[in-house]
């Protein structure tokens, strides 16, 4: 009769620990069913589920492991499973697993029991915990960029995964961290495009302003701005009553601006990181193709989309030249894009922070508000406000290499 049991192995790491374990097993022919090896420090966690060919004959096998630890200074220890047991573990292969990632400055055991508490009361279970960030120095100062990553692998479905959005957005808010929740399948860490709403999304500004100022009718355009965030009139209406307010403005205006157009936290790391592993990048915008395309420039963008400022004789004429890219227009651009680069919507990373954005937001595989509205956090599936773009890597599956190799 075959016995099945886990054999668990702690202590000091150092080189040759697992070949000394397992050499005993291989001289045997024994067989591995599962694996799992963790070193914290200089501690090895080393997990063994073993198929032994007859209970009869296993003692010596469990000792000559019991002596071999003994020998390298390890603590071993040995819990039988039942076949039955066994069986209903295999069972549980190929169900629904999701990924949850914890983005923070540091991490806390508040905000490590928050994310636990919500997993338990949504009857969830956690397979794997791990810390996919660099470890930080002692004494680093505080910064503003979350520069610490924790995934948890957790098995099973929500009962109501509205509710757990919710769970996880307010201790998101709570702990002043980022939370996301994602289904851990083949399209997670195989996206291929990467679209980016450019005001106070891939920038920190928003340029409309930027060139009102310039114009002297800042107060002017922030009234029809604010009109048309409560609704009072939509996008296409307030975008032209604003460029009309723009009339005049000299052409070498807008060059200063975009010279001192200011990126967003982890922009720069993020797309340039994207370009080495191959990513396809755009810019689909409500606001206007000369800053997009001086952006595109700059960070080796592959496309832009945005709205043409009209300019005669060195001037800006007031006029919006061609469609306007409104929330609708980002989606079809986004649609249209996918099937040029001949790949599926899941595969496709949207970015943005205004309701213009929810579209696209909405259609694509990963869509993620960025610093965003109240209600555009709310209506979009992710969510990072504490956290620069960069760590959008840790939500595709990257993991700390990133860091390191973009620092040299």
């Amino acid at each position: 009769m075959k016995e099945i049991v886990i054999i668990n192995v702690t202590g000091t790491d150092k080189p040759g620990l697992t070949y000394a374990i397992t050499k005993g097993l291989a001289k045997r022919n024994i067989n591995i069913l599962d694996i799992r090896q963790s070193v914290i420090h200089d501690t090895l966690s080393l997990g063994l589920l073993i198929e032994l060919p007859d209970k009869s004959k296993s003692a010596p096998i469990l000792k000559d492991i019991l002596f071999t630890g003994h020998e390298l200074g390890l603590k071993v220890k040995f819990f039988p499973i039942s076949e039955k047991n066994y069986s209903s573990w295999v069972s549980e292969q190929g169900k629904t697993r999701h990924i949850i990632t914890l983005l923070t400055k540091k991490i806390t055991a508040n905000q490590i029991a928050a994310i636990s508490n919500i997993v338990q009361q949504n009857q969830l279970n956690i397979d794997n915990i791990t810390r996919v960030s660099g470890r930080l120095e002692l004494n680093q100062p505080a910064v503003t960029k979350s520069n610490a990553c924790v995934e948890f692998s957790v098995r099973g479905n929500p009962k109501k995964q509205e509710k757990l959005k919710q769970d996880l957005l307010k201790a998101a808010n709570k702990h002043d961290v980022d939370i996301a929740f994602q289904e851990d399948n083949i399209f997670r860490c195989n996206r291929r495009l990467v679209a980016f709403d450019m005001d106070s999304t891939l920038i920190k500004t928003e340029v409309i302003d930027e060139l009102a100022k310039a114009n002297g009718v800042e107060d002017k355009v922030s009234e029809i701005t604010e009109k048309a965030m409560q609704g009072e009139i939509d996008f296409n209406s307030s975008l032209i009553e604003r460029v009309k307010l723009l009339k005049g403005l000299d052409e070498s205006l807008l060059n200063d601006i975009a010279r001192d157009l200011p990126l967003s936290e982890g922009a720069q790391e993020l797309i340039t990181t994207l370009k080495q592993l191959g990513f396809t990048t755009t810019i689909l915008s409500g606001g206007f193709n000369f800053f997009g395309q001086y952006l595109k420039d700059k960070l080796g963008i592959d496309y832009v989309f945005a709205n043409n400022l009209e300019i005669k004789n060195g001037k800006v004429t007031g006029n919006v030249i061609g469609d306007i890219v409104n929330g609708q227009k980002k989606a079809e651009l986004l649609q249209k894009l996918a099937k040029k680069e001949n790949i599926s919507l899941e595969q496709v990373i949207a970015v943005g922070d205004g309701a213009n954005d929810l579209p696209m937001l909405s259609i694509a595989g990963l869509g993620i508000a960025f610093k965003a509205k109240n209600i555009v956090k709310k209506n979009a599936e992710h969510s990072i406000s504490a956290s620069g773009l960069d760590s959008i890597l840790y939500l595709i599956g990257y993991r700390e290499w990133y860091h390191t190799k973009n620092k040299h």
